[in-house]
């Protein structure tokens, strides 16, 4: 009895216990959710005082603004915090981990900042979690997987890193998992989705997750929405994934995804409607699988690797309202069924590799808002039946074949974008007139084309237009004028033949950024307001503008590129240009200008400056010399005098210093950029001094005293003068009586030739050849020497390459290229016909090449132009001519310094190999030979040679590549534009294969005269596949590892072949 009577005391003290606690709980736990809230409070600033006003301590905190508290259980427990799109700028509170009844927390885009406190995951009852649209940072809290009821995750749009926590795999009620838009990296945790199969909303998106898509995704029953785009994510897409009942939405694009999609009976989407794998690696066939998703409405497969032609299914998919197959190698023709597909607003086939015909039929698509088959080879006319697409926004079918006029009337009023540029439309522009009711067009792009006419004065009154790109054309008339109203940004109307003046509405255009008429006949003076506008580049080179610059230029404080070369303005540059700081590129060439340059030092970030073919005067500003930035200076042909600024000489960057024909004096500066300068550089100048290396004499540093030493001076001068001509006189008359003689001494001669075809030659010869090496001669200078023309006394006329016998390597040059070359016989290979050497002076008689080098051919274009034949010619005489260097002479020669300048074109335009001065050959078995003695060319080294000095056949093969590149690309690989990282090489590369138009010398398919007009389409199919060709073999050859080279054999071989096919 006494042990029950005790059990039932404990019982009852333990009631009242209980009793007690519990009437306590509500206060403790009220006294808890209050300072949790004015923890939270605390840590924000509330910019808009949106709390201040409201979070006050005489009102409860239940009724606080976003917070919300419990029913008649637990009435002052905060259950909701909800403030969303409120400005409270400042960080999460740890406290707001003790809301313990809390069930939704909703701070979306209210500009926190700091990390997720770990104390967020210790909210047992936490249903939906919304903190998307911060600047929240840090790691994802791995006590978030501890939040097992959470139905809503939703961290987008925030500065999160790190990996994503593999706790979140005990989110078992989750549905609802956002977490794009931020930092994360990692891979996408694979046993993530174990136990979260109640997911209906998964999105990834747009982070720096690496490594493949789990294949547990594709067995998620309830998943609807799934979107990973925007990532590095590899591998193929998981089968499983393509299995998915209840998939809606699969948004897969931007990634590094590859391989195939399952084409078999495991596909099964059937309630899929948006479907996007945009820019990955995917390959094969598009799967007919999507055929059998009746409900799809946008079928996005943009930019992958596809194959095997536009599926013909697709016009049996009447959802449709979105297709984009574009970016792909589809080839093939564009169905004509696909106009039945009536409720498409965009269809998209933009670099697809098709042919054929734009179909009639596609002008049944009157939903239509958006048609691009850019960059195709759709050949014939434009469709009239696009005049139904009355509701087309953007209509892009530029980068074709296609001929014939723009039919009439075919723009609907919604156009906005207009894009018909590089085909070979023609006729005239009247049709223009037609865009006067589009009020919403702002891009009208129609260059190179055949367009003839007059641009229609309405286009004017297109107040919405802001992009305009005629060039290359041949619209003739006047340059319309501008509404000043007009929103025009940038107007592009080179290379054509408007007439008149420029219309001085452009002064009134606020907004207009870039003009460029340049090429055109426009008369007249440059308007006088043309400092209002807002510019930062002008155009308006070759023309025939006359008058001063105005003066008002000098308020374009945006202005990065000037260009007014050869027009025929006159007066002084206004002082106020030099003054403009943001110059990159400045031609003022070929007009009359007058007057003489200021010391300039704002132009500190000018690039290129050409003042050539002026009537400039006075010294040359020693501040120009102080130009960091500068690579381009020309200020040949003008009238400067004095000396050259000795900080010339500390112009590092430049690569083009050109001074010639001027009134020069003096000093040439030693080192820096006239270490390397060549004559054509400085000609013209006669009173120059301190080069001999290139014909200027040895400057004269002791200059006579005055007074009674000057007096002295004449009276000891002039009978040592007159003694010195008597004794001048006697000499050459013995000289004359021992060259009658032949005295073998004086001189020794030898010839190649092997059966001694050619007549020994003397230096008497070579002086009556060219007139006592006469600067009139002269063909060009180089390190080892000179190369003049003579005309022997048997009429031949031929090339005297006369080397510097001041150069230390002058005579092992001689002994090289003789060597090189003595034995050596073929057509593409400059022949030597004689030599003439003695101790004193060595020269080489060779083979005169009418036509120049192919360095000229390419850099000139105002003289010469070669087509695409011309250019495969020239490059397959080079490489039979390496060829046989390499694998058929009976030593192997290296060139060891391949470049154009080095091939020589005679009368017939047959290419020859010339320059072996620093020539190598290799014996034996040799593959490769060291040399650091003679370098050969910046950009058209190997790296290997340039590096270690170590030459081979392959060695010579990056250089013909780099020279291939350069001939069909019209880019030298020292150009301007190949900085850092961007090479010629990689340039071409990042185009190839969809870019090519973007590449390609434009002066070919200007000049080349194997492209007929009457069958353009095949030409330009043939002449664009051949092109891509050459390049492709251009980085083949200039590949890093020399063993992945082609050899010199496999470039002849396909160059012959690509040959054939433009001969066919």
């Amino acid at each position: 009895m006494a042990l029950v009577f005790f059990f039932v005391v404990v019982f009852h003290l333990a009631v009242l216990m209980a009793a007690l606690l519990l009437a306590n709980a509500p206060a403790f736990a009220t006294a808890d959710d209050l300072s949790a809230l004015l923890a939270f409070r605390a840590r924000v600033s509330d910019p808009r005082g949106v709390l201040r006003g409201n979070w006050t301590a005489a009102a409860p905190y239940c009724g606080w603004l976003g917070v919300t508290c419990g029913g008649h259980r637990h009435p002052l427990r905060v259950t909701a915090l909800e403030l969303p799109g409120v400005q409270l700028a400042g960080s999460l509170a740890p406290e707001l981990g003790e809301l313990t009844f809390l069930s939704t927390l909703n701070l979306s885009d209210a500009q926190l900042s700091g990390p997720i406190p770990d104390g967020i995951g210790n909210l047992p009852r936490l249903l939906s979690l919304d903190l998307s649209s911060n600047r929240l940072s840090g790691n994802l809290p791995s006590s978030l997987g501890n939040l097992t009821v959470l139905e809503l995750l939703d961290l987008d749009s925030n500065n999160l890193t790190g990996e994503i926590p593999t706790e979140l795999h005990n989110l078992q009620s989750i549905m609802y998992l956002e977490l794009s838009r931020n930092e994360l990296s990692g891979q996408i945790p694979h046993g993530m989705f174990n136990g979260t199969s109640q997911l209906v909303f998964l999105s990834l998106a747009y982070n720096k997750l690496t490594g493949s898509i789990p294949g547990a995704i594709g067995f998620l029953p309830n998943i609807q929405v799934l979107v990973l785009s925007g990532n590095q994510l590899s591998g193929p897409i998981p089968a499983s994934l393509f299995n998915m009942s209840s998939l809606v939405r699969m948004y897969l694009g931007k990634n590094n995804l590859s391989g195939s999609i399952p084409n078999n009976e495991s596909f099964n989407l059937p309630m899929l409607q948006r479907v996007n794998l945009n820019t990955n690696h995917l390959t094969g066939i598009v799967p007919q699988g999507f055929g059998a998703c009746k409900n799809l409405q946008e079928f996005i497969l943009l930019s992958n690797g596809f194959t095997g032609g536009i599926p013909p299914w697709l016009a049996s998919m009447p959802q449709l309202v979105i297709v984009s197959l574009g970016g792909n190698d589809l080839s093939g023709e564009i169905p004509a069924s696909l106009g039945n597909l009536t409720g498409l607003t965009h269809l998209d086939f933009t670099r697809s590799n098709l042919h054929g015909k734009i179909p009639p039929e596609l002008g049944q698509l009157t939903q239509l808002q958006w048609l691009n088959l850019e960059m195709n080879n759709l050949t014939g006319s434009i469709p009239a039946s696009i005049r139904n697409m009355s509701m087309i926004s953007i209509l892009d079918i530029s980068f074709n074949s296609l001929t014939g006029s723009v039919p009439r009337p075919i723009f609907g009023p919604a156009l906005s974008e207009l894009y018909i540029e590089e085909n070979k439309l023609s006729g005239d522009v009247d049709f223009m007139a037609d865009l006067s009711g589009c009020k919403s067009l702002k891009y009208l792009v129609m260059n190179t084309n055949y367009f003839t006419g007059s641009i229609p004065s309405s286009i004017g009154n297109l107040s919405s237009l802001q992009i305009f790109r005629a060039f290359k054309n041949q619209i003739t008339g006047n340059i319309p004028d501008m509404t000043n109203k007009s929103n025009m940004l940038f107007m592009d109307l080179r290379n054509n033949r408007f007439t008149g003046e420029i219309p001085v509405s452009i002064t009134e255009m606020k907004d207009l950024e870039m003009i460029d008429f340049s090429s055109n006949e426009l008369v007249g003076t440059i308007p006088a307001n043309i400092g209002k506008s807002n510019l930062f580049a002008l155009g308006l080179a070759y023309n025939k503008l006359h008058g001063p610059i105005p003066d008002s230029i000098s308020n374009l404080s945006r202005l990065q590129t000037l260009e007014l070369s050869n027009n025929q303005l006159t007066s002084a540059v206004p002082m106020g240009l030099w003054g403009l700081q943001n110059i990159v590129g400045l031609d003022l060439a070929g007009n009359a200008l007058t007057g003489s340059l200021p010391e300039v030092e704002n132009l500190k970030a000018t690039t290129f400056m050409n003042l050539s073919s002026n009537r400039f005067s006075g010294n040359l500003p020693a501040s120009l010399g102080l130009f960091s930035t500068l690579t381009y200076l020309d200020l040949s042909y003008n009238s400067f005098s004095g000396t050259i600024p000795k900080s010339f000489a500390n112009l590092s960057p430049l690569t083009t210093l050109n001074l010639s024909f001027n009134r020069l004096d003096g000093q040439i500066p030693n080192g820096g950029v006239f270490s390397n300068i060549t004559l054509q550089s400085l000609r013209g100048n006669t009173a120059l001094c301190g080069l001999p290396r290139l014909g200027f004499p040895h400057c004269k540093n002791d200059h006579p005293r005055q007074g009674k030493k000057s007096r002295l001076l004449k009276i000891v001068l002039i009978p040592s003068l007159l003694a010195t001509g008597i004794i001048a006189i006697c000499l050459l008359f013995l000289i004359k009586i021992c060259t009658s003689k032949k005295m073998k001494d004086l001189q020794s001669t030898m010839s190649l030739e092997s059966n001694n075809k050619h007549r020994a030659i003397s230096y008497y010869d070579l002086v009556r050849a060219t007139n006592n090496f006469n600067s009139d001669h002269l063909l060009g200078a180089g390190s080892f020497g000179k190369v003049f023309k003579g005309n022997l006394d048997d009429e031949q006329i031929v090339a005297i390459k006369v080397l510097n016998m001041d150069m230390e390597r002058a005579t092992m040059s001689f002994d090289v290229e003789c060597r090189a070359l003595r034995m050596a016989r073929h057509r593409n290979l400059v022949r030597i016909l004689t030599t003439c050497s003695n101790l004193d002076f060595k020269a080489l008689v060779l083979q005169y090449m009418p036509n120049g080098s192919l360095d000229e051919w390419l850099l000139y274009s105002d003289r010469h132009c070669l087509g695409l034949m011309q250019r495969v010619n020239i490059m397959l005489d080079a490489a039979l001519a390496m060829a046989y260097l390499h694998h058929e002479h009976f030593e192997v020669v290296l060139h060891c310094d391949l470049k154009p300048s080095n091939v020589l074109l005679d009368a017939d335009m047959t290419a020859c190999i010339a320059d072996f001065g620093i020539a190598r050959l290799l014996l034996g078995e040799d593959t490769s030979i060291f040399s650091r003695s003679m370098p050969g060319t910046i950009g058209y080294m190997a790296p290997e040679y340039g590096s270690t000095g170590k030459a081979s056949r392959k060695s010579d093969v990056f250089s013909y590549g780099i020279m291939l590149l350069e001939v069909f690309t019209g880019k030298t690989p020292t150009d301007a534009m190949f900085v850092g990282e961007l090479s010629l090489r990689e340039w071409v590369n990042r185009a190839l294969p969809s870019r090519l138009a973007d590449v390609v010398d434009p002066g070919i398919s200007l000049y080349d005269d194997t492209v007929s007009s009457d069958d353009a389409q095949g030409e330009s199919t043939g002449s664009r596949s051949c092109l891509a060709q050459l390049l492709d073999l251009g980085l083949q050859c200039t590949r890093d590892l020399p063993e992945d080279r082609v050899t010199m054999k496999d470039v002849t071989a396909k160059l012959q072949r690509i040959k054939e096919v433009l001969e066919a």
